[in-house]
């Protein structure tokens, strides 16, 4: 199952889902992430957080969605407002979509511990995400069922 995370920049919080998701997925499942507008660059932040949580970063980088027009995602999960108000480009059609709305620590004023703890504080809510999808009982589960399961997790 291929999961694609979307973010408008994708720079920030859907680099972290995609590198979280990858760090606990079982065989046969895989996160890639876009931005409907992306900035071009992860931000080190971004990266620096995941190392600091023993998360590998290699392969991370920022791109458009364009990038995944010949290998659609099986679900596509939205991790920003701005980007789960756009519409999704027509070949992702058939994708599952979830919204699971996380704030931007990027934005976040304040002194270098406030910063660094609002990514890790990210960071966390995406794995409680990211371990709850995995816990799901695919092989039981519709499309329909796995829809509601998708919307329920994104209230963790």
């Amino acid at each position: 199952m291929r999961v694609l995370f979307m973010c408008t920049a994708n720079s920030c919080r859907s680099i972290l889902s995609e590198a979280m998701f990858n760090h606990l997925a079982p065989e046969g499942f895989q996160a890639v992430s876009s931005g409907s507008f992306p900035k071009g660059q992860v931000l080190p932040r971004s990266l620096t957080t995941l190392q600091e949580a023993s998360i590998g970063i290699e392969g991370l980088s920022s791109k458009g969605n364009d990038a995944f027009q010949d290998c659609p995602p099986d679900i596509v999960i939205t991790v920003c407002g701005k980007a789960a108000g756009e519409a999704c480009p027509v070949y992702f059609g058939p994708a599952l979509k979830a919204h699971w709305g996380l704030e931007d620590p990027s934005e976040v004023q304040g002194d270098e511990a406030a910063v660094s703890a609002a990514f890790h504080s990210t960071l966390s809510r995406i794995e409680t995400r990211c371990r709850a999808f995995f816990a799901l009982p695919f092989a039981q589960l519709d499309r329909a069922a796995l829809q509601r399961e998708l919307d329920r997790i994104s209230t963790l």
